[in-house]
This record gives C-alpha cells, sequence and structure tokens, in this order.
C-alpha cells in the first residue's frame, strides 16, 4: 500500500481524498494556490505545498510544480480528484515516468476514452449501443449536410475533446449545418486546441443516466448500479440520485451489461463512470466515459454502503476487486450548492461567508470545504458543498432534503439554495416527470 498521496486538486474533493487516507494510515500532501492557503485541504493534510499563484494554469495545470511537490515530500502516489488533470493523459505518463502512481486511468485508457470520435468507434466494436451518427469527423460543410441527411434531423454537433457543455450545439434545420460547424471549430479550438468535430442523431426528450464502474489491474470488472443526472442547466448536473425514477430492474441489467463492455473494451484500470443517453422508450446510447471520480460518486456510495476513493486507492495499489455487481440498497440524492445567483442567471457570487450554518440529522451528510470567514475565490468553479441525503425511498428522501435546504444558511454570498428548495416543492419533479430539459421551462418563483 502507498505511504504517501499528493492530491493534486483543491476544494472539497481535496479534503474529501484526504479522510479516507487518514483512515487508511496514508499520509497526505495537500499542494494549493496563493489564493487556497487557508483552505482545510492545506489545513488537514499532513503536509501541504505552494504550487503557485491563483490562476489555475500557473498552479493546479502546472504539471511540473506538482511533480516537483510529490518529489520533495517524497510521495509515491497522486490523486487528481476529479477536473483540472484528472483525465490529462500526459500528467498520467509523466507521473509513470517519475516512479508515482498515478490513482487513475493509465494514459491509454485516458486517450481512448477522452476523444469521444475515437471512444465512439470503440463503443460500436464492443457491441454498446450508440447514438447514431458520422463514423469519425466531420470534414467540412457538405459533408456535414450530407451526414445530417441519413442521420435525420435534429442532430447534435459536438467538439470531440469538448467537455463541459462546451463545444455542443443541437441543429434543427439542413440550412444551418455550416454555420454551426464553423461556430463550433471555432469555439473548440480555442477552448481545447482541437477543432475536430463530429455529429449524432439528437435524442428528444432524454435522460441522462450513467452506470459507476470499476476496474482493477487483472482484468476484472463490475458495475455499481446507475445516477439519474437529468436535472441539469446548460450540460452542467445540478441535482443527482440513484435509483433512477426512470429505471427498471431489466434496464439496469442491460445498461450494467453495457457499461461492463464499455470498460472492458480499454481495459479499464480504476473507478470511473459509463455515461448514456435513454430515450422514453428506455432504449439507451453510450454518451461518453469519464475514466475519474465523479462529483457525484457521493449517492452511490450512499445507497451500497462503500467508500469509491477508497477503492480507486485499492486499484491503484495493485488490490484486486471482487467483480460483483451492486444494486441500490436505498434511495440517495445530491445537490450541488453553488455560490451562484440563481434569480441572475446563475450569475457567479465569489466573496467571504460571513455565516454559515450546515444541516444535519440521520441520513444526511455534507461534502464541503467551507466554513465561516472562508472567503470563495473567483479563480475556480463556484461548488461550495455536495448536500446529500439518504431514506428507504424516494418520496422520503425528497423530505428529508427539502428539510434539509430549509436549515442550511449560507450568508454573505448568493447561493442556489433558494433554487434546490423550489424544484423540491415541483409536483412533476416530486413525481420523476422530467427530461435533461426540465429546467428549460421551469419556473423559479414558489
Amino acid at each position: 500500500m502507498f505511504k504517501k498521496i499528493l492530491i493534486a486538486n483543491r476544494g472539497e474533493i481535496a479534503l474529501r481524498i484526504i479522510r479516507t487516507c487518514k483512515e487508511m494510515g496514508i499520509k497526505t500532501v495537500a499542494v494549493y494556490s496563493t489564493a487556497d492557503a487557508e483552505s482545510l485541504p492545506v489545513r488537514f493534510a499532513d503536509e501541504a505545498v505552494c504550487i503557485g499563484p491563483p490562476p489555475s494554469s500557473e498552479s493546479y495545470l502546472r504539471i511540473p510544480n506538482i511533480i516537483a511537490a510529490a518529489e520533495i515530500t517524497n510521495a509515491d502516489a497522486i490523486h487528481p480528484g476529479y477536473g483540472f488533470l484528472s483525465e490529462n493523459a500526459k500528467f498520467s505518463r509523466i507521473c509513470a515516468e517519475n516512479g508515482i502512481k498515478f490513482i487513475g486511468a493509465l494514459p491509454d485508457q485516458i486517450e481512448g476514452m477522452g476523444d469521444k470520435a475515437t471512444a465512439k468507434e470503440t463503443m460500436l466494436a464492443a457491441g454498446v449501443p450508440c447514438v447514431p451518427g458520422s463514423a469519425g469527423l466531420l470534414k467540412d460543410g457538405k459533408h456535414a449536410i450530407k451526414m445530417s441527411r441519413e442521420v435525420g434531423l435534429p442532430v447534435m454537433m459536438k467538439a470531440t475533446a469538448g467537455g463541459g457543455g462546451k463545444g455542443m450545439r443541437v441543429v434543427w434545420k439542413e440550412e444551418d449545418i455550416e454555420n454551426a460547424l464553423s461556430a463550433i471549430q471555432r469555439e473548440a479550438q480555442a477552448a481545447f486546441g482541437n477543432d475536430g468535430v463530429y455529429m449524432e442523431k439528437f435524442i428528444e426528450e432524454p435522460r441522462h443516466i450513467e452506470i459507476q464502474v470499476a476496474g482493477d489491474q487483472f482484468g476484472t470488472f463490475c458495475h455499481m448500479s446507475e445516477r439519474d443526472c437529468s436535472i441539469q442547466r446548460r450540460h452542467q448536473k445540478l441535482v443527482e440520485e440513484t435509483p433512477s425514477p426512470f429505471m427498471t430492474k431489466a434496464l439496469r441489467k442491460k445498461m450494467g451489461e453495457a457499461a461492463i463492455k464499455a470498460a472492458a473494451a480499454v481495459n479499464y484500470e480504476g473507478v470511473g463512470t459509463v455515461e448514456f443517453l435513454v430515450d422514453k422508450h428506455r432504449n439507451f446510447y453510450f454518451m461518453e466515459m469519464n475514466t475519474r471520480i465523479q462529483v457525484e460518486h457521493t449517492i452511490t456510495e450512499e445507497v451500497i454502503n462503500f467508500d469509491l476513493v477508497k477503492e480507486q486507492i485499492k486499484i491503484a495499489a495493485g488490490i484486486p476487486i471482487s467483480g460483483i455487481n451492486y444494486e441500490p440498497q436505498m434511495h440517495a440524492i445530491q445537490c450541488r450548492i453553488n455560490a451562484e445567483d440563481p434569480f441572475n442567471n446563475f450569475r457567479p457570487s465569489p466573496g467571504k461567508i460571513t455565516v454559515y450554518h450546515a444541516p444535519g440529522g440521520h441520513g444526511v451528510r455534507i461534502d464541503t470545504h467551507v466554513y465561516a470567514d472562508y472567503t470563495i475565490p473567483p479563480n475556480y468553479d463556484s461548488m461550495i458543498s455536495k448536500l446529500i441525503v439518504r431514506a428507504q425511498t424516494r418520496e422520503e428522501a425528497i423530505k428529508k432534503m427539502y428539510r434539509a435546504l430549509s436549515e442550511y444558511i449560507i450568508d454573505g454570498v448568493k447561493t442556489t439554495i433558494p433554487f434546490h428548495i423550489r424544484l423540491f416543492e415541483d409536483e412533476k419533479f416530486k413525481k420523476g416527470d422530467f427530461t435533461t430539459k426540465f429546467l428549460e421551462t421551469f419556473d423559479l418563483k414558489p
């Protein structure tokens, strides 16, 4: 087992990893930018190393600084969390070259799943259902128009190196295809340094359902059931739950088997997620595979009583997994509490938290790195915390979440708590009657 792990991340996920490492008897190293000098990960890690100024490009994305921090502290492994360098094949490769274990997927696995066009080809060859679309990248406007006729409008055009909701556009009319392609190529080149674009059939009334998977160094794979991530805004998830209110036992079995096929197709090593779109007829289609831990891993942990970060570390250390598939034993929901103003188009609201009171009680979990007098910097994402509840049924979980949200007090910055309270009052949401388009017509007013 590892003696010391460096956490190449910040915020709540860094603290989450530190906690598991402490329980496993593993020493930890926190790295931080000058903006995070007063953060809880810095306080609770065994050692801390400043790696640069606030901009991510000069600190958390600066590979030489992170490797140097690992070397001077004698860390024998690096956990990247999610975001930043967690799906960076170059970083994974450099870690290996320096004799440091990257707690995550191997470089070729990251590359194989990171490029969406290549991933789709791999999935098709493995027999995983995929959305009809172009076999590879679009060559030009004429090729795009031809493909749209074969696939059938409407279509979704996506940057092959995209992520975070960037480089995506739905096109409903053939005459808009060429302009859309040019716009996405410009955006993708600027954001990712890769202007490759591919096309898929646009699935109407879709659900976004993902399957948690794990694979070890010995070719054993398993799945840990699903998470419904359909409540999202501009492709950014806001609420996740498991089990999905749309799920059936037969569908879970099929999707679980498909997710394992996807992991096996790239000899996946680690704890990751295979994401699917599911239409109203319960046909499901591969979207992408995230080769790192997900923000919403918490709800899976709650319903199967399992520490997924611990499992990541054990897999990286060469410990085999059981190969047993898991089904949810309870119902769990997670709300992402962000420093954003929901009444002002979710505008970011960085600043100093003057009052902080977290909810509690049976079945309530808070994953956070903030505290009263903590200043949320403007340099990173706006997440304050993840509020997770667990109950015997979905109805009980909704009531518990509503109660917990009503207790949650954060002053000094705007937060998404009022949005979540309104959502959990909505009758359609309570009935499980929603798709990824739910928030497009959602009325924030109670």
